[in-house]
C-alpha cells in the first residue's frame, strides 16, 4: 500500500485578470493562522514566532518569511511560507493563546499596479488614502458582500485575503473593479 500525499488546489486555479491599470494575480499557496491572545503573551509568542506581533490598529509586521496582521486588540492573521506550523511554533512561547491553523480556509488575490486602489475601493468602503491606510496598513473590512482582510503591501500592492468559498465572486468583482480603475 503507498502513502497518499494530500495536495492543496486552489480554489482559483486558472484564474487570470486585470486591465491596463490593474494586475490580478493569485497569491501562492500559504499557511495561516489565526491567533488569539491576551497582552501580556505577546513577548513570548513573538519570539517563538520569529516575528514582532503588532499591537496597534491597522499594524502589521514581517520576519521570517512570515507576516502578521493586527486584527485586534487580542488577535492576528499569520501567513507564512506553504508548510509553516504555526500552532506548533505557538506552543513553544508556553504561554496562554489560542492559535488554529486556517490554511485551507483561506486564499489571497494580488492587486497591484496604478489602479489597485480604485480596483479594491470598487467594492469595498473603506478609505485607502496614503493618509488613513499607508504601506504596511491592514484591516479586516468586507468587500462586496464578504469578510475580507485587506493588506497594503506597498504603494501599489494589496493583498485580498478571502474565505475559499468566495474565492470566485471576489476575483469576479476585482476584476470589474479593475475594469473600472482602466477607464
Amino acid at each position: 500500500m503507498s502513502e497518499l500525499e494530500t495536495m492543496r488546489r486552489s480554489a482559483l486555479a486558472g484564474f487570470h485578470g486585470g486591465s491596463s491599470a490593474v494586475s490580478l494575480t493569485v497569491a501562492p499557496n500559504a499557511a495561516r493562522a489565526s491567533l488569539r491572545a491576551y497582552p501580556d503573551a505577546v513577548d513570548a509568542l513573538s519570539s517563538a514566532l520569529g516575528v514582532a506581533l503588532p499591537t496597534k490598529p491597522k499594524g502589521s509586521a514581517t520576519g521570517s518569511g512570515i507576516i502578521a496582521l493586527w486584527l485586534g486588540p487580542d488577535e492576528w492573521l499569520l501567513v507564512g511560507p506553504e508548510g509553516t506550523d504555526f500552532v506548533a511554533l505557538a506552543a513553544k512561547a508556553d504561554v496562554f493563546h489560542a492559535a488554529v491553523d486556517i490554511s485551507h480556509r483561506n486564499i489571497a488575490i494580488m492587486v497591484s499596479g496604478p489602479g489597485a486602489r480604485v480596483a479594491v475601493n470598487s467594492a469595498c468602503p473603506h478609505d485607502l488614502t496614503e493618509a488613513s491606510f499607508p504601506i504596511g496598513a491592514c484591516s479586516r473590512t468586507v468587500f462586496g458582500k464578504m469578510e475580507i482582510v485587506l493588506y497594503r503591501e506597498s504603494a501599489e500592492t494589496y493583498r485580498v485575503e478571502c474565505w475559499r468559498s468566495f474565492a470566485d465572486y471576489c476575483f469576479g468583482m476585482l476584476a470589474e473593479g479593475a475594469h473600472d480603475a482602466a477607464l
